[in-house]
């Protein structure tokens, strides 16, 4: 886990009537300088990020959540999902996470690692040492935090499910943020979203969310938030954003 703070003290006499809340995989930050533009443009109070790289040779060895919240004057916590083995050496690794920014203060960050994990991105003696296969160390987590906007605390659960698994093992992780989201009151103000790799529309994901309390963000927005990886597929809406 790292935070550190680059916003300046934000002051409010009243309750904020909404709030910004942005949810985004940034394929690891390699247009970095497009995105760090495309979110300041967008002035949320919350960002939810994916595929967050640090020192990796992809993205230059910038930390990359670090270098988004220096240039946007905001806090940030990452949590590390991967030591990425092929995109850093033995004395200087490379990891690859979640993190949540904010330009409110952020308290009590921690990470949930899921209890079940595919073995997918396990190192394998017969796989070349390439980039290409991205073995990796570590396993799929959710980043919680605390936002904290004027007399609000809002907490957040930023997601990334497994990729390389099917929809049983996507549920089993989600389930890991629900049990941990019951544990506070009803009446606490939750946003659980991320890169859920379903479609939280189907009847087992919708119905877990439902019974935990949880609505959908953006309802009437569902166009795909994925690209097609082959000809015979359509985009894919995996992207999600829920609260409660």
């Amino acid at each position: 886990m790292i935070a550190e703070n680059f916003a300046p003290n934000q002051w409010l006499a009243w309750p904020r009537s909404s709030v910004r809340v942005v949810d985004w995989n940034i394929d690891r930050g390699l247009k970095l300088p497009a995105i760090i533009d495309f979110l300041g443009d967008l002035n949320a109070d919350i960002l939810l990020l994916q595929e967050v790289d640090i020192n990796a040779r992809r993205t230059h060895k910038v930390n990359v959540a670090q270098e988004v919240a220096r240039k946007l004057r905001l806090n940030y916590a990452f949590g590390r999902e991967f030591v990425e083995l092929t995109q850093g050496s033995k004395p200087n690794p490379a990891y690859h996470g979640q993190s949540t920014l904010s330009k409110w203060r952020i308290s009590n960050p921690r990470i949930i690692h899921f209890q079940q994990q595919s073995e997918f991105w396990k190192p394998r003696w017969f796989k070349p040492k390439l980039a290409t296969f991205q073995e990796r160390l570590g396993g799929r987590i959710a980043l919680a935090a605390e936002i904290n906007i004027a007399a609000i605390s809002i907490l957040t659960y930023n997601l990334h499910l497994e990729s390389r698994a099917d929809d049983d093992l996507r549920l089993a992780q989600l389930n890991d943020v629900l049990h941990d989201a019951a544990s506070y009151d009803s009446a606490r103000t939750i946003i659980l979203a991320g890169d859920l790799n379903l479609n939280a529309s189907k009847l087992d994901a919708a119905g877990a969310l439902s019974r935990a309390g949880f609505c959908e963000a953006t309802p009437n927005a569902r166009v795909a938030t994925t690209p097609a990886r082959h000809m015979l597929e359509s985009g894919r809406h995996i992207d999600w954003a829920f609260v409660r």
